[in-house]
């Protein structure tokens, strides 16, 4: 089987060209399944209902988010749909949940949202987080967005589920890695898959805006980019019995 895994989409401008995109995407590879991160798919950061409507239109099965998931508040509600899951470490007290499985008739897929500490928010461990939820998962075939900044911290949790899952894959940071592999004979690994939105950005951002925030410390609010976009994604292909990943193919769309 095959499971298309697409990096953080960012703003309307990323929403519209995944719309454009994806469809002949899930023809040519024939994935079976799509999930999209879209915790920056709505303009301005985060994810609203109307972001996540665009996103599935596009034909996604699937969204995760990171640490952005909550930016929205007024749009909380969209937590509800069993599809859309945002980072596990969250407390319980938050609105949604961090894993969900898909029926695919043939077999179950599930897919784990987590998100890393460092740099980040002080969540629960992630480590233990993902212990937890592995016992409770009964299909072999289990995929991790591991939306973290630190490349050392994504490598460990690739490590760390290395045999346990079948794919750990980074976001968050949205520049394409190009250390795609195979953990031990059965893990497909990424640090990071990339973003879908303008290429000739800042992480999809204004580079003049982003810039001069870094440069010359002018406090000013980031905007989206505009611009010929990219879609960066990755390809994993798996045995669905044993949940064991036999080749992970790192996608570039312009």
């Amino acid at each position: 089987m095959k499971l298309l895994f697409i990096g953080d989409v960012v703003g309307s401008i990323g929403c519209e060209f995944l719309k454009k995109r994806l469809p002949e995407l899930k023809r040519e590879y024939e994935a079976d399944v799509v999930v999209v991160n879209g915790e920056n798919s709505a303009d301005g950061n985060g994810i609203t209902a109307h972001s996540a409507k665009q996103i599935f239109q596009a034909g996604a099965d699937v969204i995760t988010t990171g640490n952005h998931a909550f930016q929205r508040r007024t749009d909380l509600q969209i937590y509800e749909n069993d599809c859309i899951i945002r980072p596990a470490n969250y407390g319980e007290a938050c609105p949604g949940k961090g894993v969900t499985v898909c029926d695919m008739g043939s077999c179950q897929i599930a897919v784990i949202n987590l998100s890393g500490v460092l740099f980040l928010e002080n969540l629960e461990n992630p480590f233990t987080v993902a212990d937890d939820i592995l016992e409770t998962i009964e299909t072999p075939n289990i995929f991790v967005d591991f939306h973290a900044e630190a490349t050392s911290e994504k490598r460990a949790m690739g490590f760390y589920l290395s045999k346990r899952v079948t794919a750990v894959m980074g976001t968050h940071t949205h520049v394409p890695t190009a250390d795609a592999c195979i953990l031990e004979n059965h893990t497909g690994y990424i640090t990071d898959v990339g973003m879908t939105g303008v290429e000739d950005s800042i992480l999809g951002t204004d580079k003049k805006i982003a810039l001069e925030r870094m440069h010359l410390h002018v406090p000013k609010r980031y905007k989206e980019a505009v611009g010929a976009c990219w879609l960066n994604g990755v390809l994993v292909e798996f045995e669905k019995k044993y949940g064991k990943c036999t080749k992970i193919t790192p996608l570039i769309v312009r």
